[in-house]
């Protein structure tokens, strides 16, 4: 048939693992889901039935394993860097290897300036994850971000000046409540020697910098594509190491509830959203 394969990929996803590095009594942890995918050199595979060539995926999974265990996991991006390796290094028909990392937020206990030894709380402030590609013979290509860092301002966020057309029914305001769920990408210049940690911990800083404004006053935003092209430059200026960035800001709606016909003036003191809050009990 006329027909070409123009991407193949195959590999073991959610891949779970839990890495504690002890320091005498003081421990260390890092907890991990992976996604590891691989492309090969033949597609035999598919053609012929003939798996000869194909690593299985709980190999995969044993192989993300084991390389916490010989390597640690210094940052996500390293380990996602030295999976990539190991499949790249040791196996020669694997083209491409590529890893998706989510890493959980663990926070270590901490009381009066003293931290815990080696107990932690789940703190889910932000969800930090990397993604690394890298094809036989050639440089990786590093990414890392982070999604669903809520934050909230009560003030200083306005949109005024909008196009209006015969369907605009939205109101200009000055001052209204301003919510999203961050989401941001970025990509590294170099995968080597690049202080993954710290620049991650930076661009998260700056992100809610710019956000909220100087702790006193604040800072005015009159569209969330201005605070988000503002932050994008300061991180730019500030991470020497990343290339680009991409960063995502839906806009998480508070409508003020009209309560006149039960007597009431609100102002703008009580509100309802429609954005999903799950709890659970």
């Amino acid at each position: 048939q006329d027909v070409e394969f123009v991407r193949t990929g195959y590999g073991k996803n959610m891949v779970k693992v839990l890495h504690i590095r002890r320091e005498g009594g003081h421990h260390f942890i890092t907890e991990i889901c992976a996604n590891v995918q691989l492309t090969l050199k033949t597609h035999k595979d598919y053609l012929a039935g003939d798996n000869s060539d194909i690593i299985p995926t709980d190999t995969i999974k044993n192989t993300v394993q084991a390389v916490a265990k010989l390597k640690g996991i210094p940052s996500i991006e390293i380990f996602a860097l030295d999976i990539c390796d190991h499949f790249l290094t040791n196996f020669k028909h694997v083209t491409r290897a590529k890893v998706n990392i989510d890493e959980a937020p663990w926070k270590r206990l901490e009381k009066n300036g003293i931290e815990h030894a080696h107990a932690f709380i789940y703190n889910p402030e932000a969800i930090r994850f990397c993604e690394v590609e890298q094809h036989q013979n050639d440089s990786p290509v590093v990414h890392s971000g982070l999604r669903d860092m809520k934050v909230l301002k009560t003030t200083q966020s306005g949109f005024q000046g909008f196009l209006k057309d015969r369907f605009t029914t939205l109101p200009e305001t000055r001052d209204r409540c301003f919510c999203t769920a961050v989401y941001a990408k970025w990509r590294y210049n170099k995968s080597r020697n690049v202080p993954f940690d710290s620049a991650w911990k930076t661009v998260r800083d700056t992100i809610v910098e710019k956000f909220a404004g100087p702790y006193d006053c604040g800072e005015y935003s009159p569209s969330v594509q201005k605070t988000l092209y503002e932050t994008q430059l300061l991180v730019l200026d500030r991470v020497a190491e990343v290339e680009e960035i991409e960063i995502v800001m839906p806009n998480q709606h508070y409508f003020t509830i009209d309560m006149s016909r039960m007597g009431l003036s609100n102002q703008d003191e009580v509100s309802i959203t429609f954005h999903f809050i799950q709890h659970k009990g």
